[in-house]
């Protein structure tokens, strides 16, 4: 994606008036968009942004993310990994739970079992209700070794288990009395509430630690995008935190500054999983006109500029054994592809009479309206009704709109197979099932040609994910993750 290109143009806050935005003092105040803000058990409830960044801020997992989303230590100050990928022996830093309780190797075994779903087996996890569990169905089992080091037990290797570890989706919370190990600790609660950096006895000067610093607290506020946006063009925040597609267009509206408006090159998918494959749906053929009848350049185009489209459901090859697939439609003009889809349309029509008609289901917001003109002019375009529902009702093509959490074609092809058919489903159980790193590269490549050839999945962009950033916070960085620790938005907090 190369939306920063547009943002690269200015020469720097010497011409931009709006660069400067707050005094560098005082607590950080951060707009994420989404709900209120509240610590919850992905095991049992979905996370929104604000949701995520007050669990990762207070409740981390084994490992976290940096500004740069590399890996760094959470709750274990090391780790090492055994057996050709097959065991992760972690060792746990001295910690508490926010009262004084100290962290054991117990405690965090029973927290982890809990979050994939069960004591130790891949069943557990495969049924496990958070989101992460499908993807963690090789950990064998989980062991304390000593009270300060677990074992993490593979039946298959996975190289990118620690990003897995990393997601705030596997924060390990304490459910009675609720807590966490940092690294903030909620200093006063609400609707916004205050983290304070928690006090690490692992760091040479405690009675520093202990000394107020308000330029390091962090005030969190979770709220629709548009009132995130006017408190930042208001200078009454330092940062906006999960923008999206839905929200771009408003950024049109303001006088913010190019070099605050950030664009990550997230990596994930963006397109509409066909949901129903019945009538028209039906056959491969036809959920390929469908496919290639949109015209991707002009999706992104109304939405975003230099927002690059996409038409294959891996972006490189990562760990699959071959190049990505791509429909073979690609070769055709968009003229080319609109009258052959346009013909197998009329085809079909000629055999079952009546119009055809497809829900496409939609986030609400000016980017998902942008997006749903141009897809529905590309099916009208080719004898096919479009209807507008919402992203949780009933529909034919539904959008999905997911940063990979892990660096694996299998996410992504398992994330596109909502309603894939049988031949997809056995390839990519296939590819979760392989004993070795080099078979599991070969079974993914087929999961990819079976799942072109099923046309499950109408491929559109990558995910477009942008924040509002104030020039206070230096050590904020883009990363493909798209995701910005509270901890590491400054350089001088912890």
């Amino acid at each position: 994606m190369r939306l920063t290109a547009s943002v690269a143009l200015f020469a720097g806050c010497g011409v931009l008036a709006a660069c400067d935005r707050r005094p560098d003092t005082g607590a950080v105040v951060v707009s994420a968009i989404g709900g209120v803000p509240h610590v919850a058990d992905a095991s049992r409830v979905a996370l929104d942004t604000p949701a995520r960044l007050l669990m990762d801020s207070t409740a981390q997992g084994l490992v976290r993310f940096d500004a740069a989303g590399q890996i760094e230590p959470g709750i274990a100050e090391r780790w090492i990994v055994i057996d050709g990928g097959m065991s992760y022996i972690f060792r746990l830093r001295e910690g508490d739970w926010g009262d004084g309780t100290p962290v054991t190797a117990e405690q965090v075994v029973t927290m982890l079992r809990r979050q994939i779903g069960g004591p130790d087996t891949a069943r557990a996890a495969a049924g496990a209700r958070n989101p992460l569990a499908p993807f963690l169905t090789a950990i064998d089992e989980i062991v304390v070794m000593t009270p300060q080091v677990i074992e993490v037990r593979l039946s298959r290797p996975r190289p990118d288990l620690l990003k897995l570890f990393a997601q705030p989706e596997l924060a390990l919370l304490r459910l009675r009395p609720t807590g966490g190990t940092g690294p903030f600790r909620v200093a006063h609660r609400g609707r916004a509430p205050l983290l304070r950096p928690a006090f690490d006895p692992g760091q040479a000067d405690p009675d520093d630690q202990r000394e107020a610093k308000p330029q390091e607290d962090v005030r969190l506020i979770g709220e629709r995008a548009a009132r995130a946006i006017a408190r930042f063009a208001n200078r009454d925040s330092d940062l906006v935190s999960g923008g999206s597609f839905v929200d771009w267009p408003l950024l049109a509206m303001t006088s913010i500054a190019p070099a605050n408006i950030r664009v990550d090159p997230a990596v994930g998918l963006f397109g509409l999983a066909i949901v129903r494959r019945d009538g028209f749906l039906a056959d491969a053929a036809n959920r390929a006109a469908v496919s290639q009848a949109i015209d991707r350049s002009a999706v992104t185009a109304a939405v975003a500029p230099n927002w690059d489209p996409a038409d294959r459901i891996l972006p490189d090859i990562l760990d699959s054994a071959s190049l990505p697939q791509v429909p073979a439609w690609t070769l055709l003009t968009q003229d080319e592809r609109r009258a052959a889809a346009r013909q197998r349309v009329a085809g079909w029509k000629q055999q079952i009479p009546g119009p055809i008609e497809l829900r496409v289901a939609l986030p609400t917001g000016p980017g998902a309206t942008l997006l749903y003109a141009q897809v529905a002019a590309s099916l009208m375009a080719i004898g096919i009704v479009p209807r507008r529902v919402g992203i949780d009702d009933a529909a034919e093509l539904k959008l999905v709109d997911a940063v990979a959490p892990y660096d694996s074609a299998r996410w992504y092809l398992a994330a596109a197979c909502v309603a894939c058919g049988d031949a997809a489903r056995t390839a990519l159980e296939a590819a979760r099932e392989a004993p070795t790193l080099a078979e599991r590269g070969a079974r993914i490549a087929a999961a990819d040609a079976a799942m072109n050839e099923d046309v499950a999945f109408i491929p559109l962009a990558r995910p477009l994910r942008w924040s509002l950033v104030s020039t206070r916070l230096s050590q904020w960085q883009a990363n493909t993750r798209a995701w910005h620790p509270l901890n590491r938005l400054r350089a001088d907090t912890n």
